[in-house]
């Protein structure tokens, strides 16, 4: 049998613990139950995470990579702002989709009163989408592809709630519909929205 390296464990503790905490919910996560689900001891765990506190913290950093790899991917595909943007929400949507557990732990009130590391770095994450949203929205709205009245920082806080709304209601209602394409449809009614008056001041 191949020992697993360092690194090799700890993304396999994460993975686990990013799967317990949409099994079991957030705040009931322990290090005995991802001990158990990788098949080592508590101070095995406590080896490459010292505490619970550090282990989220690191699920934190990873989740934050993983967003901030996406968002990259999603501003590169498209040559138009309009398209950045749909292509941002739905590279937000493909990550909560493929780790479903995302929106609980973003929103457990325990963890963010028990471990403000984790609360910091979440609410950093949110800032640093808000700016990328306003960014492209700015964009469009500088080409007249969208309502020149158009606040960036008010439309990008709208298409996060869209996405947060969203992904709560895809939780709370037991994923009972196909998230991606729901998130793709309300984005384009949203974008309609945006782009309004751009549209009658080119028909007049």
């Amino acid at each position: 049998m191949v020992r697993k390296t360092a690194d090799e464990r700890k993304d396999e503790i994460l993975r686990a613990a990013l799967r317990l905490a949409d099994e079991l919910g957030p705040d009931r996560l322990t290090t005995n139950a991802v001990a158990e689900a990788v098949g080592l001891t508590q101070p095995g765990i406590f080896r490459h995470f010292p505490t619970k506190t550090v282990l989220w913290q690191a699920v934190a950093a990873d989740i934050a990579d993983r967003l901030q790899a996406a968002w990259g991917e999603a501003q590169a595909s498209s040559a138009t702002p309009e398209g950045r943007i749909v292509a941002l929400v739905d590279a937000q949507l493909a990550l909560i989709e493929a780790n479903p557990a995302i929106p609980a732990i973003l929103f457990s009130r325990e963890l963010r009163v028990e471990n403000d590391v984790l609360r910091q770095s979440f609410v950093g994450l949110m800032t640093a989408f808000h700016g990328i949203l306003a960014g492209e929205l700015a964009a469009a709205r500088d080409a007249g592809t969208v309502r020149q009245d158009l606040d960036p920082a008010d439309g990008a806080v709208l298409l996060i709630s869209l996405v947060q709304g969203l992904a709560m209601r895809w939780s709370l209602g037991g994923r009972g519909f196909a998230l991606r394409p729901e998130g793709a449809r309300l984005l384009t009614v949203q974008m309609a929205l945006f782009l309004g008056s751009a549209i009658e001041g080119k028909q007049s």
